[in-house]
């Protein structure tokens, strides 16, 4: 290639670059503290990442340019101290105006995209104030005025859950509707809270991806669509399956052809999940329970061992190489399986036995106290 076609091959991708780049810039004034200073920050789907700190002038001026990818909004903040001032949802090319105050008022002119944001966000703190003044009442009311105030809070929760669900159906292709998703009332009410909402996730998700294929905040968003429908999928195998004292586990073995934990014909079964990546739990396979395997199989003990693990190829091959005779299954899924939901697993290797089909204790401490409870189990 000659050097006159090098310089424009060159050029020609740092056009290229530049087209795939852009600022989004902000003009904004907080009114009540001149000569200060503002935090902008991006939302890095679920933390706060400081991009800078910038100076105001004597009337409360300052301006801002934040690198913005072609067709990747991102969510600006701007925070005065510890508080949020404005909240901007900017695309490349957006020249915006801000003006707000320390108290949390503030209104954007030049980003359709932002002012439906702080329209949402006032939406919700509105409802926030609602419910806060009615938990303080009920703290001190009685009888009929307690029933009244209860009545009050779910009513308002039932309003506020059926528009968001409005506003999400009738904005779809709006990033807007990311941050109504994740809403909270208090920590352990989420807005969306109903196993069904995983429909509304989905459809959502969808829509997005046709618009923001690139979008972190749209792919955090079908993350959490994909949790929400395993366990919508779970909770309906569970509530169509016939009653036993354990929940069930259906997953595909290194043939493909899925197992079920409930037809495991075992007069006491070892539950076991792990993962075949880590060269420790490789060992406890050939050091530990392949000798529990050989010693008590035949008086029926069974071994139903869950891979947790994306790498499906891997598990197999560990299988096949250490030859491992017991039942084998493999949840793709790893640490978001319904599964390792389901059975409350926080880390691998984890354990449970089945005995006469219900769950009971299984020592698993060390290998002289697990064989004298499987003796046990199996009398």
């Amino acid at each position: 290639m000659s050097r006159f076609s090098k310089i424009i091959v060159l050029a020609a991708v740092m056009v290229a670059a530049a087209a795939c780049s852009g600022n989004a810039s902000i003009e904004g004034t907080l009114s009540d503290v001149p000569s200060s200073e503002v935090v902008v920050k991006l939302l890095n789907v679920n933390y706060y990442e400081v991009l800078d700190t910038v100076k105001t002038d004597a009337a409360g001026r300052f301006s801002y340019k934040a690198e913005i990818a072609e067709g990747q909004p991102e969510f600006i903040y701007v925070f005065y101290k510890d508080s949020k001032v404005a909240s901007l949802l900017l695309e490349a090319g957006d020249k915006v105006k801000v003006t707000a105050d320390t108290l949390g008022n503030y209104s954007v002119e030049g980003s359709e995209e932002s002012a439906k944001l702080a329209q949402v966000e006032k939406t919700y703190a509105d409802a926030l104030v609602k419910l806060s003044s009615l938990s303080d009442r009920a703290l001190t009311a009685e009888g009929k005025e307690l029933d009244d105030i209860r009545r009050q809070i779910g009513q308002e929760y039932v309003n506020y859950y059926r528009n968001s669900v409005r506003y999400v159906m009738e904005n779809s292709r709006s990033l807007t509707v990311v941050p109504v998703f994740f809403q909270n009332f208090g920590s352990d009410l989420p807005v969306f809270s109903q196993s069904t909402d995983a429909i509304h996730f989905a459809a959502i998700s969808d829509s997005l991806e046709t618009v923001y294929p690139e979008s972190k905040y749209v792919k955090a968003l079908r993350n959490e669509a994909k949790r929400r429908q395993n366990l919508l999928e779970l909770e309906a195998r569970l509530n169509s399956a016939e009653a036993i004292g354990y929940p069930d586990i259906e997953l595909p073995d290194v043939n493909a052809s899925k197992v079920k934990l409930s037809d495991v014909d075992a007069k006491v079964t070892l539950i076991f999940f792990w993962n075949p990546s880590d060269a420790g739990q490789k060992m406890f396979n050939l050091d530990f329970l392949k000798n529990i395997y050989e010693d008590y199989h035949k008086k029926g003990f069974e071994i139903y061992q869950v891979a947790l693990d994306p790498d499906k190829a891997l598990w197999a091959r560990v299988v096949k190489e250490q030859k491992l005779p017991w039942i084998n299954v493999c949840d793709s899924r790893g640490s978001a399986s319904p599964y390792a939901l389901l059975y409350n697993i926080s880390s691998v290797p984890a354990a449970f036995v089945i005995a006469d089909g219900e769950l009971v204790d299984g020592d698993m401490v060390t290998e002289k106290a697990f064989r004298k409870r499987i003796e046990q189990l199996l009398k």
